[in-house]
């Protein structure tokens, strides 16, 4: 952005007594070297010339804990808070209560921590480590962000969607309102060419190499187990490396799905002094802490873990480091509307990260299940959150912002733009931007509840329904990763029940729990009045608000198949009670592109439907072709998006409708299905041919372009026709040159002639759709004394000439006749007058008359 913002106008900043009481600050624990103390030095001292620096330092350099409260001293703080944003809660909690117990405190004295769900603060916190998206609600809230003397981005390198969104803003808080804001970007593995774009030539400050050397050892799969899963090869090598390691392991894989099996696998092969601990984002706390607690004296622990600590944690005991190189992405498909997960194979740059876990206590061995040839075709880095994600959330806050497009805002990377303009088209269909992309004051209201707009535009048409508390925990809920998984079927009217405390589910982690249940009251409007449980349709009726282009129609058959209004398949499991509905309404999919699998979702009642969105339910005319019938159907409908609410069949449909289910045959059936002479074929071939040659000046005739225009060039030759078989008596030659205007009729013919006269004075046609076309085909005799070559498309291309024997058979290729004279037909002629002597074969064949038959007969 530039320095004037274009957003704000910049008041004058206060210069005001520090609103806090100063206590005396605790003395910090003694505390063992890291390699990022060696620069700190260094790093206070560049803040204090410049606003804003990089700090690159790798893994278990001890960035992310010493940093904070290194700059607690700085006399630029004037006794402001210091806010780090960390990309994970679990992080957030861990450097939170790293850094207050090397103050002897708790969190929420001098350094506290803010997540959605937990929050540890108090009038004395000096250091707040945040998470995603508290830091875009601050600035919201406070462009000026007065409290605070800096903003530190703690791991930049995972590139979170809220990362770089809170980058942006703050970038352009500090260039417009506050010079003095210190501005950090720390990470282990930085590539700082993109940051440099956006932040300019800041100063970097590097730290040293990690505290311990880490031996790799590559274990890629055997030839004959290449196919293995990933869970058999990753047990194995635990096996190995509990053998010849010691020390705890920290084992990386993709899922909580593969976690899970892995610990089944170990619990009968590990000794009893081997303890195994998950450690992924949808786990219970107590369990997460376990996972990074020190082991009991004399156990060594196994942590399975997703890439949630692949940065920021360190893990107690651990010295080995196995890494399945593998991670799981969420992607947004902006054609349907659908994140889906997809697994894939690890950057460079993550390899790294991982492998700086074994090194923080002593010296460790990373255990890596590929080869290292593999690890050179590894990307470098891992893509940007930004380039993957659904950009509602974001588009909404910039809106708030006064940003209407992705060029008011300075990037480190681009927005796609198909991913930016499905966010403008769903937020304008609920009511949060209008026609011109501005914040509407329901999207304001919106962006104020800090969650998806699709979930908050449910909790406030929730609100006018009189089904406010339900829309709230809805809401709540569909926040969180889902509270009881898959197994439990996926109908959310149990989650609402087991959040209501009305279904008991033994396994239901308390605290998530207890943290759902205060975000939904969080969002419950106060006097709300339905405090009993709605019914199955009232909950599908919530969600359809916030999903309308995921409602679902059953489709016949067996399995629970589902047509949805984005266009999409989807699928529920066999045995889901969900199952049992003709219409629902899916809030969790896989997001896979011909069928995804149904998580959550509810049943719903069609009138609801038609009550609630009515804006976005068209009623039309159309046409198609059945081809269990043979003919041109056409009905009225009733649809929301690609779904048939209800149609009825028309008796008389008007001449149009006709014409337009007649070109869908076309496009069902394939363009092959037209009548096709060989005219036609070669009208297109020379078309193309003078297309290939002359860009911009020939229209495009391929196939994918002939059924893109249908309505152009066939379907006025449609008028009077209502059956198939009428269609296949069209002059599609007719049909076609519609498609050129007068001018290039007549130039066509010029250019790219259907036949050429050859020297007996026989016309002869040119075949343009033969390969290396256009060929002229003529009995070799039949040449004689043509000593130039025949070009066509306005003498740029030659036509190539295959001569023939009397016997109609090749006897050479040439697209140089001059050449085939002098220097081949001497050859030919040798081989060919024995063998077809009644046939001239002259020597001079420049001078030869031409002749079709034999030889003339000498007068008597």
């Amino acid at each position: 952005m530039s320095e004037q913002s274009e957003f704000f106008s910049a008041p004058k900043l206060k210069t005001h007594p520090c609103p806090y009481s100063k206590p005396s600050r605790p003395e910090p624990k003694p505390k063992t070297m890291l390699p990022i103390d060696h620069i700190l030095p260094t790093l206070k001292q560049t803040l204090e010339s410049t606003s804003t620096a990089l700090l690159q330092a790798p893994p278990g350099a001890g960035k992310t804990t010493r940093v904070p409260l290194a700059l607690l001293d700085a006399p630029w703080r004037d006794e402001r808070k210091i806010l780090m944003l960390e990309p994970r809660r679990l992080a957030a909690r861990s450097a939170a209560r790293f850094m207050a117990g090397q103050l002897g405190e708790k969190p929420g004295q001098t350094v506290g921590y803010r997540t959605r769900l937990d929050t540890r603060v108090s009038g004395a916190t000096r250091i707040e480590v945040v998470t995603e998206g508290i830091l875009t609600r601050m600035i919201q809230n406070d462009p000026l962000l007065e409290d605070y003397a800096a903003v530190l981005f703690d791991e930049f390198h995972e590139r979170s969607l809220q990362a770089d969104l809170g980058l942006a803003l703050v970038r352009e808080s500090q260039q417009a309102l506050r010079e003095d804001l210190r501005l950090l970007v720390m990470s282990a593995t930085l590539d700082t060419a993109p940051i440099a774009r956006v932040l300019g030539d800041v100063p970097v400050v590097t730290s040293e190499g990690r505290m311990f050397p880490v031996d790799v050892l590559y274990r890629p799969a055997p030839v004959r187990d290449q196919r293995s899963r990933i869970e058999d090869r990753v047990v194995a090598v635990i096996q190995e490396a509990l053998a010849d390691q010691t020390g705890s392991l920290l084992v990386f894989l993709p899922g909580a799905g593969e976690i899970r099996r892995v610990e089944r696998q170990l619990r009968d092969l590990v000794s009893g002094n081997v303890m195994v601990a998950p450690l992924y984002g949808n786990l219970k706390s107590d369990e997460q802490d376990r996972a990074i607690s020190p082991p009991p004296e004399g156990v060594r622990k196994v942590v399975l873990a997703t890439a949630i600590a692949e940065t920021s944690l360190t893990i107690e005991g651990v010295r080995v480091v196995i890494d399945g190189g593998q991670q799981r992405r969420a992607v947004f498909d902006a054609n349907s509307g659908m994140t889906r997960l997809v697994t894939g194979r690890v950057s460079k740059a993550s390899a790294e990260q991982r492998k700086g876990r074994a090194g923080r206590v002593e010296p460790g061995v990373c255990y890596r299940l590929w080869s290292e040839s593999e690890q050179f075709g590894l990307a470098e880095y891992t893509p940007p959150e930004i380039q993957e994600a659904d950009l509602a959330p974001l588009v909404l806050e910039l809106a708030q912002w006064g940003a209407r497009g992705p060029e008011n805002v300075a990037w480190v990377d681009q927005p796609p733009g198909a991913h930016w303009n499905q966010a403008v088209a769903l937020l304008q269909w609920l009511d949060m931007l209008d026609g011109d992309g501005a914040i509407t004051d329901h999207g304001k209201t919106a962006r104020n509840l800090g969650i998806h707009p699709r979930l908050a535009h449910m909790v406030l048409r929730g609100r006018d329904l009189g089904l406010g508390t339900a829309a709230a925990e809805l809401a709540a809920l569909l926040e969180e990763r889902d509270l009881l998984g898959p197994r439990a079927g996926a109908d959310m009217h149990e989650r609402l029940r087991v959040l209501r405390g009305e279904s008991r589910q033994d396994k239901v982690d308390r605290a998530r729990l207890s943290a759902i249940r205060q975000s939904a009251k969080r969002l419950t409007s106060p006097g709300a009045s339905d405090s009993e449980i709605p019914g199955d349709a009232q909950i599908g009726r919530l969600l359809a608000l916030a999903y309308p282009d995921r409602v679902g129609r059953r489709r016949k058959g067996a399995i629970p198949r589902y047509q949805l209004s984005n266009g999409r398949g989807a699928v529920l499991r066999e045995d889901d009670p969900l199952a049992r509905h003709d219409w629902i309404v899916a809030a969790d999919l896989d997001g896979k592109a011909r069928e995804a699998t149904i998580y959550l979702g509810a049943s719903l009642d069609l009138r609801d439907l038609e009550q609630d969105l009515p804006t976005h339910i068209v009623e039309d005319d159309e046409a198609f072709w059945d081809d269990r019938r043979g003919t041109v159907v056409a009905r009225k409908v009733r649809k929301l998006g690609a779904l048939i609410l209800a149609e009825r069949e028309l008796d008389k449909p008007a001449a149009e409708l006709v014409q337009q289910g007649l070109l869908d045959a076309v496009r069902r059936k394939g363009l092959q299905s037209l009548p096709w002479t060989d005219a036609a074929k070669q009208w297109c071939a020379r078309v193309r041919l003078l297309a290939d040659a002359f860009p911009g000046d020939w229209p495009d005739v391929g196939e994918s372009a002939l059924l893109a225009t249908l309505e152009t060039w066939l379907g006025p030759f449609l008028v009077g026709v209502s059956r198939w078989a009428d269609l296949q008596k069209l002059d599609l030659m007719t049909a076609l040159n519609s498609l050129l205007d007068y001018p290039q009729q007549q130039r066509l013919n010029e250019m790219a002639p259907e036949t050429l006269t050859i020297p007996t004075g026989q016309k002869v046609s040119l075949d343009y759709s033969a390969e290396n076309g256009p060929i002229l085909a003529a009995k070799l005799q039949a040449l004689f004394g043509w000593t130039e070559t025949p070009k066509v498309a306005g003498g740029e291309l030659p036509v190539v000439i295959h001569l023939l024997s009397p016997a109609q058979r090749p006897l050479a290729v040439t697209a140089d006749l001059a050449s085939f004279w002098r220097n081949a037909y001497p050859d030919v002629r040798k081989d060919m007058r024995g063998r077809y002597p009644k046939h001239p074969w002259p020597e001079d064949p420049f001078t030869a008359e031409p002749q079709q038959g034999t030889k003339k007969r000498p007068d008597r």
